[in-house]
């Protein structure tokens, strides 16, 4: 007779500490979204602040408020923006660095995609002799910064005139495009855990029908791997838009030639000027790359997760 009540108290225990464990999550998570939005959103309002003349006075009120809410708020620093010229350049400079970037994370996106999906269909669906130690040599490589690897690129891509070439400063966004993508294809593993989820049953049922293996590949693993090429597409295409350390190095002194990333930095400190607001036309700039990547990720968001669950699963 005295079980019931204890089972009835033990239950109640156990559900205050779930629903304490809960709140604390939750309170936790709530406090670092709240962490990660405030420098996004300063960004944000100080491409809305128009306070500041030409001269570096403010436009009414007294200096030093608004600091992180902008007393007036417009769309200057995005006509700024768009007029912008960096030193004696004949181009808008950013409209120049916004193609430029395009360019790269597209041709980027195309072939490290390729690779990354061949060599993961490879360690999935084919056994050879050295497979095993292949993974875990790249495992190893992982493990290490990709910019380590800069100053031998840079001197290899300087042998063949793809670095800072200032005869012929184009070719610097070839050695940019292969600087992304000739290693990209160590990034398998995600991939591969994808494609192991896959029957093999399939791969061997079409090898005895004559087909090659470049054949299956293409006509029956990619069209069952939506979710696993968008998430590659989305990862390989974020790179080379983001990145600022490459691009630095290899890209040299010709702004026509620069990328976002680059572009905005030398606006910022390569470059003296009287104008104080250049602040806020940076947090434009910021505000407005921002903007295609996000619009992918909100649309793709439902592929990208499928991707990413489901090349866990098995690896």
């Amino acid at each position: 007779m005295m079980a019931y009540p204890l089972r009835k108290k033990k239950f109640r225990s156990q559900r205050a500490a779930e629903n304490t464990s809960k709140g604390i999550a939750y309170g936790l998570l709530v406090v670092l979204a709240i962490i990660w939005i405030i420098p996004i959103a300063w960004i944000v309002l100080n491409a809305l602040r128009v306070e500041y003349q030409p001269d570096g006075t403010y436009i009414g009120g007294v200096a030093g408020t608004g600091i992180f809410f902008p007393t007036r708020v417009g769309f200057d620093n995005f006509e700024k923006l768009w007029n912008y010229s960096f030193a004696s350049g004949k181009y808008n400079s950013y409209v120049r660095w916004f193609g430029n970037t395009m360019l790269v994370s597209v041709f980027c996106c195309i072939f490290s995609t390729f690779l990354i999906l061949s060599v993961a269909y490879c360690m999935s669906k084919l056994r050879f002799k050295l497979r095993k130690p292949f993974m875990n040599i790249t495992m190893i490589l992982g493990l290490f910064p990709g910019f380590m690897s800069m100053i031998a690129i840079y001197f290899i891509l300087k042998s063949f005139g793809l670095c800072a070439n200032p005869d012929s400063p184009e070719l610097a966004i070839v050695g940019l495009i292969l600087a992304y993508s000739a290693g990209s294809g160590l990034g398998f593993q995600v991939a591969k855990g994808f494609f192991d989820v896959l029957p093999n049953s399939l791969v061997e049922s079409a090898k005895l029908d004559g087909c090659t293996n470049f054949k299956i590949f293409w006509k029956i693993i990619l069209p069952l791997s939506k979710p696993i090429i968008i998430y590659t597409a989305l990862m390989s295409f974020t790179g080379p838009w983001m990145d600022f350390i490459f691009a630095n190095v290899i890209l040299g002194d010709d702004s026509n030639y620069w990328t976002v990333s680059v572009g905005l930095y030398k606006m910022m400190y390569g470059k003296t000027t009287a104008d104080q607001s250049i602040f806020t036309v940076f947090c434009a700039g910021c505000t407005f790359v921002a903007i295609p990547i996000t619009s992918l990720f909100m649309a793709l968001q439902k592929f990208y997760v499928e991707g990413v669950t489901a090349g866990a699963v098995k690896g």
